[in-house]
């Protein structure tokens, strides 16, 4: 570890390979009239950027378009409650606060199109090849086996309703999605928190500076979200079913589906359906849709194996 100036073993510069977040700049660069992102906050730690931004919806002091960044998340949650942790500033935790105005049928959609977003701004930034798993686990590509780098979780949540449209938008009662993206940027081999992930760095990315990282992905989410919505959600003419198809790894996979409840469905990934869900062809040649569960790539069919990672 580089010494640090402040003489502060845990302060901001503790480690100077892991710079700090400019949080007046990425407030600069990504909120402003013309931005769907209407705030912008970065806090040195926090348990779950998620869990605060929801609550902040909840009381009134975040209204749509914010965005809560932590320099350090202890207690994050992923899919199947999941925890997601990571060394001081080795990675990107941010949420966002979304109030759709399109059918809540079609809410589904939004950590999906995150995740197209996602993987297209790690691609386009970092320099890196990377691969979504349904539904939600960003896959980059170390020494020949997938490993997950990121994941993404969208929850809904009552947002208050001094900050919503006005127009009954958002559904309900004033409901709203809070958006989680979780990603190891500079995390080492002995930091991991199972053999199975990954990170940026550990992916061959040439550079580990956050700040950039961070602003690609925000505008992609932005470019996605954008072009979904004005479809009023319709995932094939906003082009995020395609898209997804396009980077989906799980597809054309033998997979396991570990089903809530502990059923499990074993066959081919054949396609992703208009709701969201992975279509799996089984050896009576019956398809069936998941809409939820644990989906493990398995050996021997064309892939690189399981890679069940932390979730974000």
């Amino acid at each position: 570890m580089t010494p640090n100036p402040s003489g502060d073993p845990g302060g901001r510069w503790s480690d100077l390979g892991r710079p700090p977040l400019n949080a007046a700049a990425l407030r600069r660069a990504l909120t402003g009239a013309d931005s769907v992102w209407t705030s912008l906050d970065v806090v040195e730690r926090t348990g779950s950027t998620n869990t605060d931004l929801a609550a902040r919806a909840r009381d009134g002091s975040a209204r749509e378009g914010a965005v809560l960044v932590a320099e350090e998340q202890t207690a994050g949650r992923g899919r199947l409650e999941r925890g997601w942790s990571a060394p001081p500033r080795s990675g990107l935790f941010v949420s966002v606060l979304l109030v759709p105005p399109v059918p809540q049928d079609r809410w589904g959609w939004v950590p999906l199109l995150a995740g197209v977003a996602t993987a297209s701004a790690l691609a386009r930034t970092a320099g890196v090849d990377t691969k979504l798993k349904w539904p939600n686990d960003v896959l980059v590509d170390i020494g020949g086996e997938e490993r997950k780098t990121g994941g993404i979780l969208a929850e809904r949540t009552d947002v208050a309703a001094a900050q919503g449209r006005g127009d009954g938008a958002g559904g309900p009662g004033g409901a709203g999605i809070v958006l989680g993206i979780g990603l190891n940027v500079s995390l080492r081999e002995a930091e991991l928190p199972v053999p199975t992930a990954g990170s940026l760095v550990l992916a061959g990315a040439p550079a580990a500076d956050r700040d950039p990282l961070l602003r690609a992905v925000l505008r992609s989410v932005e470019d996605w979200y954008g072009r979904w919505a004005a479809a009023d959600g319709d995932p094939a003419a906003s082009g995020v079913l395609e898209a997804y198809a396009a980077g989906c790894a799980t597809l054309g996979r033998h997979v396991r589906a570990e089903l809530p409840g502990g059923g499990e469905l074993v066959g081919e990934a054949v396609a992703v359906d208009s709701d969201g869900r992975l279509v799996i062809g089984t050896g009576e040649g019956v398809q069936r849709p998941v809409a939820a569960g644990d989906i493990v790539h398995l050996r021997g069919h064309g892939g690189h194996g399981s890679d069940d990672g932390a979730e974000a």
